[in-house]
């Protein structure tokens, strides 16, 4: 299965909604939150397009950057698990970046950033994350929900517990 961006940061973010959305089962469209991301990236200052390479897209390229915007820091390391990916993307077709991962505040007009560079390890490990999701990917059903305090904003929430 073609593995995405998408794909990584629901890995981390969750197991069940990582399965549901590679099968096609989508319940996204009507998110509010989802809705909210989309306009953050329509109405962005610097008007850059997304780049798309590899069936990924990624917000931003620079001479030195891939960068990566979320609406919240809500889970954080599932978003950089996100840019990591796209680094390491990148990184085996012999271009070297670093990752800007830009976050809008909740309540804020602030932005954080956060930058992450590939080493050795964090290759490793995004080796061994890819081999995790495809094993996930390939099992006929997908895993029983967990209930966290984030499931109630996800757009699965009614599949997982109503």
């Amino acid at each position: 299965m073609n593995i995405t961006g998408t794909l990584i940061n629901y890995f981390f973010h969750c197991k069940t909604q990582c399965w549901l959305h590679a099968n096609r089962i989508n319940l996204e469209d009507n998110s509010e939150d989802v809705r909210i991301g989309k306009v953050l990236h329509e109405i962005r200052e610097d008007k850059v397009q997304e780049v798309s390479f590899e069936g990924i897209k990624v917000d931003k390229i620079t001479k030195d950057y891939i960068v990566e915007v979320k609406k919240s820091d809500s889970d954080i390391e599932a978003a950089k698990w996100q840019l990591i990916y796209y680094l390491y993307i990148l990184d085996q077709k012999g271009i070297t970046k670093k990752g800007r991962l830009e976050v809008f505040e909740k309540k804020k007009r602030d932005k954080k950033s956060y930058i992450i560079e590939l080493d050795d390890e964090i290759k490793k490990e995004m080796a061994r994350v890819l081999s995790q999701v495809d094993d996930l990917l390939l099992e006929e059903k997908p895993p029983e929900p967990i209930y966290e305090n984030k499931c109630k904003k996800c757009a699965y929430y009614e599949y997982c517990f109503l």
